[in-house]
């Protein structure tokens, strides 16, 4: 969605609200595609005495398998951006506003687009107790104990056999 940023340019304190579905359900993130739904979005671009603020808040359910049992769960996920709009920038360096193109209007796909994959987790776990499966037999540590044989240190072999022998 491309919006039109000319006419509020020219009009300090006015408003140009929008609203949409930004369709992400061809992201695909380590084999996975979270986004199943669309990316619902709001916000507003306000001109504050001649510079623009841009509010937006970007929300949508994710379908994901945890990184430790890969069981598969859903979340919630919203994201708030702010940043400033410039139609030119004086300053070469200042990556905090985001600059229109030459028509005067801003790719709110593209910017919010980023932004919404830039805020997603590194890591997603079912649960913050998610105990995992464990590396030697596989079992999921959530649902049941491990099913591995204790391995004994060499050098305390003849130990562990004398106490296997008492019981």
């Amino acid at each position: 969605m491309k919006l039109d940023l000319k006419q509020i340019a020219r009009e300090p304190g006015s408003v140009l609200p929008f609203s949409y579905d930004l369709d992400m359900t061809g992201l695909e993130v380590n084999g996975c595609r979270p986004v199943t739904k669309p990316v619902r979005v709001e916000g507003r671009v306000r001109n504050m005495a001649g510079a623009m603020l841009l509010n937006a808040v970007m929300g949508t359910t994710l379908s994901l398998n945890c990184d430790r049992c890969n069981k598969p769960f859903t979340r919630e996920k919203t994201v708030e951006y702010e940043t400033l709009l410039a139609a030119e920038l004086e300053d070469e360096e200042n990556d905090d506003i985001v600059l229109l193109d030459r028509d005067g209007q801003l790719d709110l796909d593209e910017l919010l687009g980023d932004v919404f994959i830039l805020e997603l987790d590194t890591k997603n776990l079912c649960s913050e107790d998610c105990k995992g499966l464990c590396a030697g037999c596989g079992a999921d540590l959530n649902e049941e104990p491990c099913r591995c044989k204790r391995e004994v240190d060499p050098r305390l072999a003849k130990l562990a056999q004398l106490l296997e022998r008492d019981h």
